[in-house]
């Protein structure tokens, strides 16, 4: 069999030789934002991150197997690949744990007033900030409650944080102490202290944060977004920016990425903006990797 493997991770010798042991044939390429200047027509399996936004997959006539590297399912032709009956792997909880470590990190940045400190640091002042706020006793509303939102959850009990989870489905869970249908989110939002983004990108999600939703929100409440820059309408929220709405808010990916220079969201002190880096950490390749030989030993046992 012939997997295709591209530049969306990174492969030891040792690990593309356990790959080999499986039985493919590997082919790699190692910039997936360029059309392929090779025949995939006969490529049965790929592993992959953003590869079928920059090229067609009718052109993998053969292909029957998509590992991707991402959570998210918004890169791929989701219709195509159910109707052609790809088996399709995304990399659930790979990066939940250092996700959730990410937004316990920024809320208490907030809380605490860090950027204020630093500062002052750089400029030698001794000042002290008399408003500092604690967890205990907040709401923290988690809108899409998956792996992430779990882990979320755990961390910010041990705060004595009233956690909300918020979902299409009801969900049961320790960390939890209400629920709620994603049709009952206005009335969620307008109890909650901090917001935290982590569902998918999808037709329906699509700007769920706009005008009408912020205006719900608390004026000091806390928005934190590492799911897809989509679910938020960036006009919406640097409106609310502009009249002073939000204590703080914390964006990890954005509508476009790069973000622009010239996009409004760098300008507020009341902003944090990091660069789609709330994945990393040093424990992540070794679970993508275990994922990616996993699922491809189960696909390769199946044909063989």
């Amino acid at each position: 069999m012939k997997l295709l493997l591209t530049g969306a991770f990174k492969y030891s010798e040792e690990q593309l030789g356990s790959l080999k042991l499986l039985g493919y044939e590997i082919l790699f390429i190692q910039d997936e934002r360029v059309p392929l200047q090779v025949d995939v027509s006969d490529i049965d399996a790929v592993v992959c991150n953003g590869l079928f936004l920059y090229n067609d997959i009718k052109k993998f006539k053969n292909l029957k197997f998509i590992q991707l590297t991402s959570a998210g399912l918004d890169r791929v032709p989701l219709d195509y690949i159910k109707d052609q009956g790809i088996k399709l792997f995304n990399a659930k909880g790979v990066y939940s744990v250092p996700m959730a470590e990410w937004i316990v990190l920024k809320i208490l940045e907030i809380y605490k007033k860090s950027r204020m400190f630093y500062d002052a640091q750089r400029e030698h002042k001794w000042e002290k900030q008399r408003d500092l706020l604690e967890l205990t006793s907040k709401t923290a509303t988690i809108i899409g409650f998956g792996d992430v939102g779990s882990e979320v959850a755990k961390r910010l009990k041990a705060f004595d944080v009233k956690v909300v989870g918020v979902g299409r489905r009801k969900t049961k869970s320790q960390y939890i102490d209400e629920f709620y249908l994603i049709d009952q989110l206005d009335k969620v939002l307008e109890k909650s202290d901090i917001i935290i983004l982590t569902l998918p990108l999808t037709n329906e999600t699509s700007c769920l944060i706009n005008t009408q939703k912020i205006r719900k929100m608390k004026d000091n409440g806390v928005l934190i977004n590492v799911s897809r820059g989509g679910i938020i309408d960036e006009f919406s929220l640097i409106e609310a920016l502009n009249n002073d709405k939000f204590l703080g808010v914390a964006l990890d990916v954005f509508i476009e990425e790069p973000l622009r220079a010239e996009n409004q969201l760098w300008k507020f002190d009341r902003v944090i903006v990091t660069p789609h880096n709330s994945f990393v950490s040093d424990r992540v390749g070794e679970r993508i990797f275990r994922l990616i030989l996993k699922n491809l030993g189960d696909y390769s046992e199946l044909n063989s």
